[in-house]
């Protein structure tokens, strides 16, 4: 791919991008940091359970950073105008619980464009397989919708994709507040995503943001842990699917607050607010567990 105008045609018949990473206990418990892991309590189960080494779990959340290619979206060749791209919504499929030491293959594949016209920008559907690199075995599913605001305009299809899943309008369940620190952006971009966007002012504001934002997908590992507590309690092999719109950025600071509505066995809706600034970050969400004995 050659030149720096954004085609969505040639971006779509590219090949499968692939990346292996090896990862350790270490990565483990950076990503639990990275996620708000001990901020409520040094020592607690739940704590020791994700960030220590001694009979660690995975958060399942962290598929979302395993054998991730780095922000691809930056490079020249691919005429994406990344100061604004944003995470419009997320989806993950766990198949199997990932290991806490292993090879894993990343599989990246372009899968629609929607254009939304010049002044709206762009719609990216992305697919990413996980493997584990020795065995081949299929450990999850990830799909993305990147929101590229400054490339509409430009070809793909019309119209919108599927619509998100509702979330009800009666008073929800079950609800969990989490605290993020000031500094977590800086701590979640160890993770592997080193956008600027999250820790430099001055592209911040280019973007049209009063302070660097915390990464989306970090806002989706808090919400994923608030789930994890309220419908798991805390066991990772449970997790199956969770899927969520980002409706609005979060700043690193913030409380984040996920509302729950019980759906039926092993499914549940969920949105999550930054409450002091009482905006939803996260909305339309859906997920899917293995109800406990």
């Amino acid at each position: 791919m050659s030149g720096s105008v954004f085609d969505p045609a040639t971006l779509l018949a590219q090949p499968a991008r692939e990346t292996v990473t090896d990862h350790t206990p270490h990565d483990v418990v950076l990503y639990a940091l990275g996620v708000g892991v001990g901020i409520e309590s040094a020592t607690s189960p739940e704590t020791l359970r994700f960030a220590y080494e001694r009979d660690i779990a995975v958060l399942p959340t962290m598929a979302t950073v395993l054998a991730w290619p780095g922000f691809w979206m930056r490079d020249p060749q691919y005429g994406i105008d990344w100061k604004r791209v944003l995470h419009g919504e997320e989806s993950l499929e766990v198949h199997c619980a990932l290991p806490t030491t292993g090879r894993v293959r990343g599989v990246l594949r372009m899968e629609e464009v929607y254009d939304k016209g010049a002044d709206k920008g762009a719609l990216l559907l992305t697919r990413r397989d996980l493997y584990d690199a020795e065995t081949n075995r299929l450990l999850a599913t990830e799909r993305r919708t990147l929101f590229l605001r400054g490339d509409g305009g430009r070809g793909g299809k019309t119209g919108n994709p599927a619509p998100p899943h509702t979330v009800p309008t009666t008073p929800c369940d079950l609800t969990v507040a989490l605290p993020t620190r000031p500094d977590q952006a800086l701590l979640y971009r160890l993770n592997g995503d080193p956008n600027p966007l999250h820790v430099d002012p001055e592209v911040a504001a280019a973007g049209g943001f009063r302070v660097p934002i915390l990464h989306g997908l970090c806002t989706y590992g808090v919400a994923g842990r608030a789930l994890l507590r309220a419908l798991c309690a805390n066991d990772a092999a449970r997790f199956r699917r969770m899927d969520c719109r980002l409706s609005a950025v979060v700043e690193p600071g913030d409380t984040l607050v996920t509302d729950i509505w019980r759906e039926g066995e092993g499914r549940a809706a969920f949105r999550t607010r930054a409450l002091e600034r009482d905006v939803v970050v996260l909305n339309n969400g859906r997920f899917e567990f293995a109800e406990g004995d």
